[in-house]
């Protein structure tokens, strides 16, 4: 999974093969399409874009790809309407799933994500039957040097109103309030730091514990999801083996 495996997202298969970063890119294309047409197509004045390009970035799309889709999105797929859709559901042993979705036929994703849930031993639900369950947040990753100084990054995160920072390994890890995120985001990137991560995710307030057979039925849940190119991001509560989340 992306991040920990609490936070689990859908970009369970970013770096592994060119198909899949393919579809990573994909994916962040519409975003940025998105972006662009709600907010124009200058970053300096459009904070939604300048996540979505923080956030392509992190994903290691490279910068003639992204500047590509903005100049797309100004012009001939600008006529292309995305709509946001949020479904939520239910896996094998009733963890909580809810897929984001942007897409231009809501029928086709509708019928794709209730498809996958039926497939996998699950159900969708109706919208707010899980979502309580999460909680949103803003995560930001930053691959540590041996140049860095850990007071002096936790005081730049911490003074730019980051709600924790910690260290995990090699990577800093900083959580924001989503109203904060853009400001943190900001003020980071302005000190030179670039990101590994760069997501507003929603958290789980409690896991489901699950064996390798329930298990193993997510993460196909998860696959199928990532497959399809109308699913942007997939949360879910459950608290995987760690042999199976740490496959990045």
């Amino acid at each position: 999974m992306s991040g920990h495996s609490k936070w689990a997202t859908i970009k369970r298969a970013k770096g592994k093969t060119d198909a899949a970063r393919s579809k990573v890119f994909t994916k962040i294309g519409r975003e940025l399409a998105v972006a662009v047409k709600l907010g124009g197509a200058d970053p300096d004045s459009n904070a939604s874009l300048r996540g979505v390009i923080a956030k392509a970035k992190a994903a290691n799309m490279p910068n003639d790809n992204i500047q590509r889709s903005i100049k797309k999105a100004s012009g001939e797929l600008g006529s292309i309407n995305y709509e946001s859709i949020v479904y939520e559901g239910y896996g094998t042993n009733g963890v909580a799933v809810i897929v984001e979705t942007l897409t231009d036929n809501k029928n086709r994703t509708g019928g794709d994500v209730r498809h996958i849930f039926d497939r996998c031993g699950g159900a969708l639900g109706t919208n707010g039957c899980v979502s309580y369950m999460f909680e949103s947040q803003g995560v930001l990753d930053i691959e540590k040097t041996d140049k860095m100084d850990d007071d002096e990054m936790m005081m730049t995160a911490l003074d730019a109103g980051a709600d924790d920072f910690s260290v995990d390994g090699n990577v800093y890890e900083v959580l924001t309030s989503p109203e904060n995120f853009n400001a943190v985001r900001d003020a980071l990137e302005a000190k030179g730091y670039s990101f590994v991560r760069s997501e507003i995710d929603r958290i789980p307030n409690m896991t489901v514990d699950l064996d390798d057979e329930a298990a193993e039925k997510i993460i196909r849940m998860l696959d199928l999801f990532e497959d399809n190119d109308d699913v942007q991001n997939v949360y879910h509560n459950a608290n995987l083996p760690e042999s199976e989340d740490d496959d990045e």
